[in-house]
C-alpha cells in the first residue's frame, strides 16, 4: 500500500490538523516537514495518532460501518444503498484503511519515536497506539507493510502475520516496564492525551488487556506463545472495573465526531436478525442501550444480513419500522435522526478482559479464577458500564435459563442458537457461551467482533440470506478483505509478496495465518 500512500501524502499531512480537534490548529505552519517536528508538537501528534487509529468519523462508514459492522452481524444493512452485507467488495474503499494507518497514524508515533528517548514514557504510548492501530490492519487483510513502515524508501516489504504478532508482544511487554518505572503517579501527555489524560497507570492495565486480546487471537495457531503472552499480561494488571474501561473523547471540531453516530444517522442499517435473537430471548436489559424501537411502531425489529433486493424493499425491512442504535449514539427529533457526535467512542471494555480470562482458564492458564466466575464477572462489568447496577437484574440474567429467540423478521428466521446464559457443564458449551457474551459485551467493536468470530466461530451467526461474492458461497462467512487493485497496478512485486505470506489467493475466503477454527 505504499505506493498509494506516497500519492496521498502531501495532501493529507496538508489536511492533518484540520482532522482532530481544535489544538492543532496551534501546531507548527509547515504541517509537511512533520517528520521533522520538535518535541513541542508531540503531544498534538499523539492526540492525532489516537483519533485516527481508533477510526474517527473520517472513514468510519467506509472502513468499519460497511465492512466489520456488518461482518460481525452487529448490524444488518436495510436500504439497497450499498451491497455490502451480500459480500461485495467496493475496490475503491479498500484503501482508506492504509490512509488511516500509513498516513494518519505512522507518521505522527515515528515523530515520537524520533523525538524521545526509546525508555520514556512518551514512546510507550505511542508504541501501544502503534500496536493498536496496525492490529486493525492486519486483520482486515493478513500481511501488511509492516516493519519498514514510516521510512522513506521506495519499496515496503510486506511481513507475515506471525512475525507482526510477535513484535506486537515485545512492543507491548517493554512499554509496560517502561511505563512502571516512572512510577504510579506519572502522567504522559496531560489532557493531549485522548484517552486517559495521560493517567500511566491506566495505560499499563490497557497495554497489560490489549497483550491479553491478542495473545488469544493466537491461541489456536501457536498455543504455546499464546499461554506465555496471555499469563504474564494477566501477571502484570488487566483491567478488572469498568473505571478502567478506554474511551476515547469525541469532538465537533473537524472530523473527529463518533463515527457511529454519524453514520447511525444516516439510517441505512438496523439491528441485525442474529444481535435481536440473542438479546430478545436472554430478556437482555442492554436491548433498550444498545438499540430503539422502530419510530413507526415503537416495537423492536431487526433485519437478516444478507437480504435480497426485493427483501430489502418489503415496508418492513425499511429503516422507518426497524430498529436503529441506542440513544447513546443517535436520537430521533420527531422528523430526523440526530447524531451525538460527541459521545466517546469504546476502544477497550474491562468486561473484555474477564472473558478472555475465562476462556484462558478453560485452556488451563494461569488467569487468576477459575472460567466461570470469571465469565460471570464479565457480565456484571458490561452490564454496569451501561448503568444496569440493580444487582437482581444482574443475577437474575445470570442465572437465567432462557435461550435465543426467534427474533420475527421477514425472512421468518428461527432462533440462531440454543445456549443460555446460565454457566453449562460442559467444556464445548462453555466456550460457546464465553464467545456470545463476549461478543455481546464488546458491542459496539465490530473489528474485534469479526476478528474473534473467524478465530473462534463464535457467537453462532445465522447465514447470509444472500451472497453476491462467487468466493463465498450462500452458508460461508467472509474471512479477511482483499488488498485493493491500486496495489497491482502501482506496487505489483510487494503485494505479490504479500500473497505469498497469505498461503492462499487474495480473496474474501482465504484465513489468516491466526484463522484456523
Amino acid at each position: 500500500m505504499n505506493s498509494y500512500i506516497k500519492c496521498l501524502l502531501p495532501i493529507m499531512l496538508v489536511l492533518l490538523f484540520t482532522n482532530c480537534t481544535k489544538r492543532f490548529n496551534v501546531i507548527n505552519s509547515d504541517p509537511g516537514s512533520i517528520t521533522e517536528a520538535g518535541k513541542q508538537e508531540l503531544p498534538f501528534m499523539f492526540s492525532t495518532a489516537e483519533s485516527w487509529a481508533c477510526i474517527n468519523r473520517s472513514y468510519y462508514q467506509t472502513v468499519q460501518n460497511l465492512y466489520a459492522d456488518f461482518y460481525a452481524q452487529y448490524f444488518a444493512q436495510s436500504t439497497n444503498d450499498f451491497t455490502t452485507d451480500r459480500y461485495v467488495i467496493h475496490d475503491s474503499w479498500l484503501p482508506r484503511m492504509g490512509i488511516i494507518t500509513y498516513v494518519n497514524v505512522v507518521p505522527q508515533l515515528q515523530s515520537i519515536f524520533e523525538n524521545t528517548d526509546s525508555t520514556s514514557g512518551q514512546y510507550a504510548l505511542a508504541s501501544m497506539m502503534w500496536v493498536y492501530a496496525f492490529d486493525h490492519m492486519t486483520d482486515y487483510f493478513g500481511p501488511i507493510q509492516y516493519f519498514d513502515a514510516g521510512k522513506a524508501q521506495a519499496a515496503i516489504a510486506y511481513d507475515a502475520q506471525d512475525k507482526i504478532y510477535g513484535d506486537f508482544f515485545k512492543r507491548l511487554d517493554q512499554a509496560v516496564t517502561n511505563l512502571q518505572k516512572l512510577g504510579s503517579g506519572a502522567n504522559v501527555f496531560g489532557n493531549y492525551d485522548l484517552i486517559y489524560g495521560g493517567n500511566v497507570s491506566k495505560w499499563i492495565l490497557f497495554a497489560n488487556t490489549l497483550r491479553l486480546r491478542l495473545a488469544m487471537r493466537v491461541s489456536k495457531v501457536d498455543p504455546s506463545l499464546a499461554k506465555q503472552e496471555a499469563e504474564a499480561a494477566v501477571a502484570a494488571g488487566v483491567m478488572t472495573d469498568i473505571s478502567q474501561s478506554a474511551w476515547i473523547a469525541k469532538s465537533l471540531n473537524g472530523r473527529d465526531g463518533n463515527g457511529l453516530s454519524q453514520v447511525a444517522a444516516y439510517n441505512a442499517f438496523s439491528m441485525s436478525s442474529t444481535m435481536y435473537s440473542y438479546l430478545k430471548g436472554y430478556n437482555d436489559p442492554r436491548l433498550n442501550i444498545y438499540f430503539q424501537p422502530a419510530v413507526t411502531t415503537g416495537t423492536f425489529r431487526s433485519v437478516r444480513n444478507g437480504s435480497s433486493t426485493l427483501a430489502l424493499n418489503n415496508p418492513l425491512n425499511q429503516p422507518a419500522q426497524t430498529s436503529n442504535v441506542g440513544p447513546y449514539w443517535v436520537t430521533w427529533n420527531g422528523s430526523s435522526w440526530v447524531a451525538q457526535l460527541t459521545a466517546p467512542k469504546p476502544v477497550i471494555y474491562a468486561a473484555e478482559a474477564y472473558f478472555l480470562r475465562a476462556e484462558g482458564a478453560l485452556n488451563g492458564w494461569n488467569m487468576g479464577g477459575n472460567a466461570q466466575s470469571l465469565y460471570e464477572m464479565g457480565i456484571r462489568e458490561s452490564m454496569e458500564q451501561w448503568g444496569i447496577t440493580d444487582q437482581t437484574v444482574i443475577n437474575n440474567y445470570i442465572n437465567s435459563t432462557a435461550l435465543p429467540a426467534t427474533p420475527g423478521d421477514v425472512a421468518n428466521s428461527a432462533a440462531v442458537a440454543a445456549i443460555p446464559v446460565k454457566w453449562a457443564q460442559d467444556e464445548a458449551t462453555e466456550r460457546q457461551q464465553i464467545g456470545t457474551q463476549k461478543w455481546l459485551a464488546i458491542y459496539p467493536d465490530a473489528m474485534e467482533a469479526w476478528a474473534e468470530f473467524r478465530r473462534t466461530g463464535y457467537p453462532k451467526m445465522y447465514p447470509v440470506l444472500e451472497s453476491d461474492n462467487p468466493d463465498l458461497p450462500q452458508g460461508t462467512f467472509i474471512r479477511r478483505l482483499p488488498y485493493p487493485s491500486l496495489e497491482y497496478s502501482t506496487d505489483l512485486q510487494q503485494v505479490q509478496q504479500g500473497v505469498t505470506l497469505l498461503n492462499g489467493p487474495d480473496k474474501v475466503s482465504t484465513r489468516l495465518w491466526w484463522d484456523v477454527n
